[in-house]
């Protein structure tokens, strides 16, 4: 099967698939040992043409299909689309709009995160060949069965997405998933800022000094992984962030005390870099400390109410054949416990018409949670 390697076989394949109202897409790529992930493949599909790009080639210019995935006009429909949403953006084309056929699942019944596999097979009963899943993409010449691989996640893809829409309107569904897809190309879900490297991690104390550090230490291996395309964990563990700003160390023998860095660590250009950020976090803390809320005194979660919210949580998504996971999370549940107008997405929409609305009844003791042999049931009460 050709790969299309250069900018004019791009150029054409864009032109068979730019009047399409939606193109699959899908990569392949590589980021085990690197920061950044290595695009190796772009495989894309309409109804009537595919083609696999590849990125790799000298002689192409990913400008063309780039282009694409920034029209309006076009839907794109991926599948579990985070990473490959990621790769794009990176690349400068925030794909849009977008439908991600796991999210849509969710709510057409087939369960939590269902895998590609299982779902080309329950809705248009096809059995995936995944002989080739843990190809090196990197690698050329690829084989003609990688490629027709790696070329039919879009093609059953092409076929898939028509009967999950059908049935989600069958079901009156499909407004409920197309605020979830505009949500996924939100540039925030993709920010890889050095400055805000401390929001993706957990802060365990609110003083000034350790705010301060763990934010530029944040900040310094963010910056260190990306000009190294290195993986964070290799450049420092989340862990470190943490120790660091609690133990504050500014000299070699202090980093040796510690248990999150190698022996020598302090001594090395990156305990020396690191010294410097820690001193110059210490000399002017508000400066560095990131302005966060202070957070409220914790309050104790009824478990028995979050638990009781739980099994009406599964007897609901069970009655509407929806993936619990699309409707709360236990940290949604705990709030709902404790707040009758807690602010979480399951009090609000097609939502609440689901679950919510219940949830505080039985909050209430208007509704009541019985077992009927081994199937539990809800009961309003009088």
């Amino acid at each position: 099967m050709p790969t299309i390697t250069t900018t004019a076989a791009l150029t054409d394949f864009c032109a068979k698939i730019a009047s399409a109202p939606f193109i699959t897409v899908d990569t392949e790529f590589m980021r085990e040992t690197t920061y950044w992930p290595k695009l190796c493949l772009i495989q894309a599909a309409s109804e009537e043409h595919a083609g696999i790009i590849d990125p790799l080639s000298p002689d192409l210019d990913l400008k063309p299909f780039l282009d694409l995935l920034t029209d309006p006009a076009i839907l794109k429909v991926f599948h579990a689309c985070r990473q490959d949403v990621e790769i794009f953006n990176n690349l400068g084309a925030m794909p849009a709009p977008v439908f991600d056929t796991q999210v849509a699942a969710m709510a057409a019944g087939f369960g939590d995160q269902v895998a590609y596999d299982s779902l080309v097979r329950q809705v248009i009963k096809v059995d995936i060949d995944k002989g080739s899943r843990f190809t090196d993409w990197s690698r050329r010449p690829l084989s003609e069965q990688q490629l027709q691989y790696a070329l039919g996640d879009v093609t059953h893809l092409a076929r898939l997405y028509p009967k999950l829409v059908e049935k989600l309107k069958a079901q009156n569904r499909y407004e409920w998933v197309a605020a979830e897809m505009a949500d996924l190309t939100d540039p925030k879900l993709y920010n890889t800022s050095p400055d805000d490297a401390w929001r993706r991690l957990r802060p365990r104390k609110p003083s000034l000094k350790y705010m301060a550090v763990f934010k530029e230490v944040a900040a310094w291996r963010e910056r260190v992984a990306q000009e190294r395309d290195q993986p964070r964990g290799r450049i420092l563990k989340d862990e470190g962030v943490d120790e660091i700003a609690t133990q504050l160390p500014t000299d070699a023998a202090a980093f040796d005390r510690l248990r999150s860095t190698p022996k020598g660590f302090g001594a090395s250009k990156f305990g020396i870099e690191l010294c410097d950020v820690i001193q110059t976090a210490l000399a002017e803390p508000e400066k560095y400390a990131p302005k966060v809320d202070k957070a409220p005194p914790p309050v104790q979660v009824p478990a028995s109410v979050v638990e009781l919210l739980k099994v009406l949580l599964r007897v609901r998504c069970e009655d509407e054949g929806v993936a619990p996971k699309l409707i709360a999370s236990v940290a949604d549940l705990e709030k709902i416990a404790l707040d009758d107008k807690a602010n979480v997405p399951a009090l609000e929409g097609w939502r609440r018409k689901v679950f919510g609305d219940d949830a505080i009844k039985l909050k209430k003791g208007e509704l009541a949670l019985v077992l009927n042999g081994t199937r539990v049931e809800v009961v309003e009460l009088d």
